[in-house]
């Protein structure tokens, strides 16, 4: 049998992490990566060493991936309090279903355990919130630290959806964050 053509680091970390959502993170060792991408267990080892240290590459490269999206969304998002939904609703799509999300919660376990992911995680809560109170710089009576006071309102719309999963999550969040933006206008006047 012929030996199949070299992968990129990318393509071999898609794989691990299209394993560790399906799966979960423990399902990630060097044999089912293995059968998932084609490569052998020795040649994953030799390139990513550890179980833990494939782990952390899987989920550094999922940040990298978020940043960007990140990054796109609030550059085509309009500096407006409606631009600062959009924005959220827009990394709110991948959630999917209940069981999707549910499962995702296992790699946020990860991200919390590991210090490497855990920065990761905190400069993009402040790249976020840059990006969101961008969103408000022409509404003066805005609140201050509106950017953050959003995505922690966008987390708990994403939580309370979990437990109650009716409709899509995208709605779910679309509603609650105009709620929530009509109650700080209606306060601040």
């Amino acid at each position: 049998m012929p030996r199949r053509k070299m992968q990129s680091d990318e393509q071999v970390l898609e794989a691990a992490l299209k394993i560790i959502h399906e799966r979960g993170p423990e399902a990630l060792t060097f044999d089912s990566l293995g059968r998932s991408c084609g490569l052998s267990p020795a040649t994953l080892v030799q390139r990513f060493g550890t179980k833990a240290s494939l782990k952390q590459k899987a989920l550094l490269h999922a940040w990298d991936g978020l940043d960007d999206k990140t990054a796109r969304l609030a550059a085509s998002a309009p500096k407006t309090p409606d631009g600062a939904i959009a924005l959220l609703v827009g990394l709110s799509q991948d959630y999917g279903g209940i069981e999707t999300y549910a499962e995702g919660l296992l790699v946020l376990r990860e991200d919390l355990r590991d210090p490497a992911l855990r920065a990761r995680g905190a400069a993009w809560k402040a790249a976020l919130s840059v990006a969101l109170e961008d969103c408000f710089a022409g509404f003066p009576d805005a609140p201050s630290g509106i950017g953050l006071l959003m995505a922690s309102q966008w987390q708990g719309s994403l939580l309370w959806w979990g437990f109650d999963p009716q409709g899509g999550v995208a709605s779910f969040v679309e509603d609650g964050l105009r709620h929530f933006v009509g109650a700080i206008v209606t306060a601040r006047r």
